[in-house]
């Protein structure tokens, strides 16, 4: 599938539109995104990603269709990994829920962006130096492996940060909140205050979760099109997702073994790319049994603990109000 440039305009405008929307119209004034809130636009965008793989399909056909909702799936199910950590790092530098949404979605502007630079640069190398193919699978496994041992991606502190000593030296630091203002002015010079400080963290830590990602959909599909478009609308869905989940990590207990799971097949579909010829039905039935799985082992489980075993949560829940 190579998708003409109107394609691209289109989908562009959309995203725009979209962003547009968002900022200056639903959240122009800073607040509590509500659960219910959350939970309508979860759906939302579900129903648009999956939608648009509907439009890949009368267009470009069950192949390209097929590819787009791998690598959907591959995204959307990270991105609820990424959800934890994105509470914590809120947690941690005491980002008020009001202006949580606003942080997450310059975020998510900043990580389409990358996202696009990380997929253009591993596209080429795959055509330029087809051993990298290689590279990639082994990054899948190592990612596989930290995953299933419980390994996550440390939070900084506001005291201890690399990115804060690196910011405090373009920028002095306040830790006073101004409203939605990321930089404010304080005798004359400009000082970033804890959202921007936020940001940039969130910023960083998508680029490190990109190094994972990235190469998972690219095992599934080369086309830059149904690439970017399947990252896009996992992206884009990531904040209510957001603060759907933020409180719910230790009802998903089995979530990180199955996303070790979905990334070592995706390693192992990778590695023998040029042995084994794949059906490209094959990816998004194996993760959407996965996922499945997941849900159904992780709410058996929850309905099984004792009330009690459940109320640290609580204090995860306030994060998102």
């Amino acid at each position: 599938m190579t998708a003409p440039a109107w394609a691209w305009a289109a989908f562009a405008a959309f995203v725009v539109a979209m962003l547009v929307l968002d900022l200056f119209v639903l959240h122009r004034r800073a607040r509590a995104v509500s659960l219910r809130e959350a939970f309508v636009w979860s759906a939302v965008w579900i129903a648009a990603g999956l939608g648009f793989g509907g439009l890949v399909w009368a267009w470009a056909g069950g192949g390209a269709a097929q590819a787009y909702l791998a690598g959907y799936l591959i995204e959307k199910s990270l991105s609820v990994d990424n959800i934890f950590l994105f509470a914590a790092i809120f947690s941690a530098f005491v980002i008020p829920a009001r202006y949580q949404h606003r942080v997450l979605m310059y975020g998510i502007i900043g990580a389409l962006v990358m996202r696009a630079a990380f997929i253009a640069a591993g596209i080429t190398l795959l055509d330029a130096i087809h051993p990298v193919i290689y590279v990639f699978g082994a990054v899948l496994i190592v990612a596989a492996i930290n995953m299933l041992r419980g390994g996550a991606h440390a939070v900084p502190s506001p005291e201890s940060s690399r990115v804060l000593r690196l910011l405090r030296r373009v920028l002095p630091v306040t830790d006073q909140i101004v409203g939605q203002r990321f930089v404010v002015r304080t005798d004359s010079r400009l000082v970033a205050t804890p959202l921007l400080v936020a940001l940039v963290v969130v910023e960083f830590t998508d680029v490190i979760f990109a190094v994972d990602s990235i190469p998972a959909v690219l095992a599934v599909t080369t086309d830059p099109f149904v690439v970017y478009t399947s990252n896009v609308f996992a992206l884009l869905g990531m904040r209510a997702l957001y603060f759907l989940l933020a409180g719910a990590a230790a009802r998903l207990r089995y979530l990180r073994p199955g996303l070790a799971v979905i990334l070592f097949a995706v390693a192992v579909k990778l590695l023998l790319a040029d042995v084994v010829s794949f059906p490209a039905w094959s990816a998004p039935a194996f993760i959407t049994l996965v996922l499945t799985v997941v849900g159904v082992a992780s709410a058996r489980d929850g309905r099984r603990e004792p009330r009690s075993a459940t109320a640290p949560e609580n204090h995860a829940s306030d994060l998102v109000g």
